[in-house]
């Protein structure tokens, strides 16, 4: 059995497959609709038939109408291109007519069913004429249509109409009378009316012309919906007022302009704008900041009046009311948003404490970079329920601000939550501008420009720096973004001195990161060169300083009183406090280098200034004669040498004491010390004489005699 199966398998194969896989007739056609027009040109006598509804073309397939006359076996047929025939009236008898469509390609042929009619109830006469009355509880139409010229009596009629706002049509059948009413009908309102007639025999007439009709004009009923536009902000100094046009029926009219008033502490001031300056695309504004405006109000007017006053409370005038706002609702939950290219869903949790005043919430979606009064949409949602439906053409790569507010009873506004939303995201463009700022050794500070908000194209997630140096060394570092900051700086740490760097700069959104950015650098040489130039000329200043110093002893060891030091000529006095320096001095002058500074045993050595005094050339201390110098210092007797000094001091006049400068330097004498030269003095062998050789009265007592020296 299993080898007889598998050996008839293939032949029922061949048999069943191609009947499978054969191509098919055409379809059926539907049977055709055929009538006798009766009109100027046609006067009941052709007979006209077409497919309704009409097949959809098929390639190589061809549509003939046929007929025949009942009780006749002859048949007629006619071809055509189109799906529309006409019968010649001498083709014809009046009475029974059986006719049909025939549908024929290369695969085979399909026959519509029959229509059958009596020739003589087809006739059909032209639509009617139709002429209306517009009252202001009614609305009335009227046509004419007659059955006379045809010797026939009236039939009936079908009526339609629907508002310019409507898509069904409401429809009234077998009317009996050439009229009809629209009662109550919204004021001034549009209306379209069709109507179609038929006599006693024959078919209805085809639909007339749409013949409108618009309804009285009334005063506008209801209020505005007034909200106020702040952009992406939320400041008060930056919002303008703006609402929605009213509905046609609420409208009921032409709205010929709004009254809108302003009230600045009490004071009202109005305005009336015209529809065409103050709307666009059913959204109206009045373009004037709101700063220092307490309350405003609306209405719409036209010809039969005008809508009561919308108002809309502000808060306390200023610019930072929205920010008192938010800390009165810091506890307020943040925003979920479902947002796509048609609507946008917004939901929220109920607050923690409920109030009794709230009215209702306000759900606002504001589109990035749009001018007052555009790319704006709100919804109020009535107090309890936490969802808002927004519908609209939400573009793609386009950022929405969507913002949640109350409204108390007062009509008072306050902002509670605002968050960002996108229908699609892409890779945002890359940021406006990017450089380096500042450049040290191992860190440098980057500055760029945030990507704009109404340019993002998605939600900013971070910057993200991509730092090359070389070909192996790549480091990365993820910036957080801070909201709606405009500049942004970053301290990039970790470099090398003296190295070249690139940096590159990309904002990452959801949908991946965008452009790069590019800059190059080069960092500083090591920090501590900074602070070693300074040291370095701070050393040679007091290794200078101290050459000065040691000419300074130098030149007082040979009995100089001046010395020249950075081109600055000062007289080196000794302070009498510190005459021990050449005790000790004079100890050590039998080093071969007398000039190199030779590090004192006295604690604090000082060394006095003395004004340079411009001697005059003629002004010689050989004109001084010996004699009256002798007198001036000679030693009184019974008195001790410093104490024959003093006297001195005192006889000598005026200009005596400034020539010798004795008036200052008598308070610095050390009379024990004075008294310890005396002795060495003696003691080495030295008269008065020698001490007296043109010398000051100072010099001789304090200065080395030029004995001493060469003796040393």
């Amino acid at each position: 059995m299993a080898t007889l199966w598998s050996r008839w398998l293939p032949s029922i194969l061949l048999v069943i497959v191609p009947n499978c896989f054969a191509p098919a007739p055409p379809a059926v056609p539907s049977p055709p609709q055929c009538y006798i027009p009766c009109g100027e040109k046609d006067y009941c006598a052709d007979i006209h038939c077409s497919l309704n509804p009409r097949p959809d073309p098929e390639l190589n397939t061809t549509y003939s109408l046929h007929w025949a006359q009942a009780n006749s076996t002859e048949e007629h047929v006619l071809y055509g291109t189109t799906f529309f025939w006409i019968i010649d009236r001498e083709n014809f008898n009046r009475g029974e007519l059986h006719v049909w469509v025939q549908a024929k390609d290369e695969h085979g042929s399909a026959k519509s069913k029959n229509a059958s009619f009596d020739t003589n109830n087809i006739n059909k006469l032209p639509p009617p004429k139709l002429s209306s009355v517009s009252h202001q509880e009614s609305l009335e139409i009227s046509w004419t249509f007659s059955c006379d010229e045809h010797q026939l009596p009236f039939g009936d009629c079908d009526v339609r109409y629907r508002t310019e706002a409507d898509i069904v049509w409401t429809e009234s059948e077998n009317v009996l009378n050439l009229g009809y009413a629209v009662e109550s009908p919204q004021a001034s309102t549009l209306y379209k009316f069709q109507v179609r007639c038929s006599c006693e025999k024959g078919l209805k007439s085809d639909w007339s012309e749409i013949h409108p009709v618009r309804s009285k004009e009334e005063a506008p009923e209801g209020e505005l919906d007034v909200w106020r536009d702040c952009g992406t902000s939320q400041k008060s100094c930056d919002c303008v007022v703006t609402w929605k046009e009213l509905p046609k029926a609420q409208a009921r009219g032409d709205i010929q302009g709004y009254e809108v008033r302003l009230s600045y502490n009490g004071d009202p001031v109005q305005r009336n704008l015209s529809t065409a300056v103050a709307c666009e695309k059913k959204i109206c504004h009045f373009n004037s900041s709101l700063r220092n405006v307490s309350s405003v109000s609306v209405s719409a007017y036209n010809t039969c009046g005008a809508t009561s006053a919308s108002y809309l409370a502000l808060p306390t005038p200023g610019c930072d009311w929205v920010k008192n706002s938010q800390r009165k609702h810091t506890s307020e939950p943040a925003l979920h948003l479902e947002m796509n290219e048609e609507n946008l869903t917004v939901s929220w949790e109920p607050p923690s404490q409920g109030s009794d005043h709230l009215k209702e919430h306000v759900v606002e979606y504001k589109q990035a970079g749009c001018p007052p009064g555009q790319g704006l949409d709100w919804i109020k949602v009535k107090k309890g329920l936490r969802t808002g439906i927004i519908e609209g053409a939400f573009k793609k790569y386009t950022a929405y601000q969507v913002s949640l507010f109350t409204v108390s009873n007062s009509n008072k506004v306050h902002h509670l939550s605002s968050v960002i939303g996108y229908s699609f995201q892409g890779p945002p463009p890359s940021v406006p501008s990017f450089k380096v700022t500042s450049i040290a050794a191992t860190h440098v500070i980057l500055f760029w420009e945030s990507i704009p908000l109404h340019r993002q194209r998605g939600e900013i997630l971070y910057y993200q720096l991509i730092v090359e140096s070389g070909a192996d060394r790549q480091n990365v570092f993820n910036v957080s973004v801070l909201p709606q900051q405009k500049n942004q700086t970053f301290k990039l740490p970790g470099l090398s001195p003296g190295q070249d760097y690139e940096v590159r700069i990309r904002a990452v959104t959801p949908a991946g990161p965008g452009t790069n950015e590019m800059a190059k650098f080069k960092t500083k040489h090591h920090e501590h060169i900074e602070h070693i130039i300074p040291v370095v000329f701070g050393i040679f200043f007091l290794a200078l300083t101290g050459i000065c110093i040691c000419f300074a002893f130098y030149g007082a060891s040979r009995g100089e009183n001046k010395t020249w030091c950075l081109g600055v000529s000062l007289t080196k006095v000794p302070d009498a406090r510190n005459s021990q320096i050449f005790r000790h001095m004079k100890h050590q002058m039998n080093d071969s280098f007398p000039w190199i500074c030779i590090p004192l045993h006295e604690p604090h050595p000082k060394i006095s200034l003395l004004e340079v005094v411009e001697v005059q050339p003629w002004a010689s201390v050989e004109k001084i004669s010996n004699t009256d110098r002798s007198t001036k210092l000679a030693p009184k007797s019974g008195c001790s040498r410093a104490d024959c000094r003093d006297d001195q001091r005192e006889e000598a006049g005026p200009e005596e004491s400034h020539r010798y400068g004795r008036e200052e330097y008598s308070q610095m004498v050390d009379s024990d010390e004075e008294r310890d030269g005396e002795e060495e003095d003696r003691a080495d062998g030295w008269s008065s004489s020698e001490e007296e050789w043109s010398a000051s009265g100072y010099e001789k007592h304090f200065m080395p005699t030029a004995l001493e020296v060469q003796e040393v």
